[in-house]
């Protein structure tokens, strides 16, 4: 009788580790699971693909006068979309036509052209300046930190709108005047963010580290210290687009904006305004494009908050 003698070889499985997900790819899946910021997203989609196609949208040149080009076009009249039963011996015009004589959705439409340039523009002028002036107000502190802010804090003294006005008042009315009183009064919003980030992060470890080795200032702080305090300003400037864009419009409506026949939202509210009765769709239209903008970018940036925000990561 032979013995048979049974090795049993333990094998253990080793299960590779999977990497550590990165801060930005963990902020985008938080981002997705928002249908606001979905949303919000989407219409900025459809408000930055208008903007890239306006030629191809807009069946009219924005600031071509109809008279006499077109038969029986009349003056503010409404919308007259034929797909949808408009008598075919008219001109159809899907938001109407304007007092003088000009296709309304078209300029409806390359004023989304516009606005983006705005708030882009706008936005960033005021993150740089007010990145510039925070981070070196946060990083020096002392005697600096106090000027620079007590500046700012005398440019909060003076109601927002008001302020912007007075500045586009010096300057004279335009476009590029409003858009830049709008963002040299958004300077310490942007200014205040960005210090108090950097003071944060200005005593963290991966900071003395960057010290000690030996780094000067301005080499820790542009690229240390602002590459980790960039998220608050990337939902403050989201934010703020929308806003600029209003208040450009509120600007133009004044008459110190854009300067007609410029297919701006806000000049096209106040050159109808005294119809709001009588054609209440030169009004309607113009004001539903600002709200559903502004809209979008709330959304985008309430979205963006909560998915930059360490406190709600998962």
């Amino acid at each position: 009788m032979s013995s048979t003698s049974t090795t049993t070889t333990a094998v253990t499985l080793v299960t590779p580790m999977r990497p550590a997900e990165g801060p930005w790819r963990r902020a985008w899946r938080q981002f997705i699971r928002q249908r606001s910021a979905i949303i919000g997203m989407a219409i900025i989609g459809v408000l930055v693909f208008t903007a890239i196609f306006a030629p191809w949208i807009a069946p009219f040149d924005p600031t071509e006068v109809l008279l006499g080009k077109q038969e029986g076009i009349q003056k503010r009249s409404g919308p007259c979309i034929h797909l949808f039963g408009c008598p075919p011996d008219q001109p159809q015009h899907i938001m109407g036509v304007d007092g003088n004589f000009r296709d309304l959705f078209s300029r409806v439409i390359y004023g989304a052209r516009l606005s983006l340039f705005i708030g882009f523009v706008t936005v960033s002028i005021s993150v740089a300046i007010g990145v510039l002036l925070g981070a070196v107000a946060g990083f020096v502190g002392g005697w600096v930190d106090n000027v620079i802010m007590r500046v700012l804090d005398v440019v909060l003294a003076f109601p927002f709108l008001l302020l912007a006005i007075a500045i586009v008042s010096v300057l004279g009315p335009g476009l590029l005047n409003a858009m830049l009183g709008i963002a040299i009064v958004s300077v310490p919003a942007y200014a205040r963010v960005i210090r108090a980030s950097v003071l944060s992060a200005r005593e963290e470890e991966y900071v003395l580290a960057a010290r000690t080795i030996g780094l000067g200032p301005l080499a820790i702080l542009f690229g240390h210290i602002l590459p980790n305090a960039i998220s608050p300003l990337i939902v403050q400037a989201t934010l703020g687009i929308g806003t600029a864009i209003i208040e450009v419009a509120a600007l133009s409506f004044l008459g110190l904006g854009a300067q007609p026949p410029t297919p701006e939202w806000g000049s096209m509210l106040s050159a109808e305004r005294n119809q709001v009765f009588t054609a209440p769709h030169l009004v309607f239209f113009p004001g539903l494009a600002i709200m559903l903008t502004v809209l979008g970018f709330n959304l985008l940036g309430d979205g963006l908050r909560d998915a930059l925000d360490p406190r709600l990561k998962v």
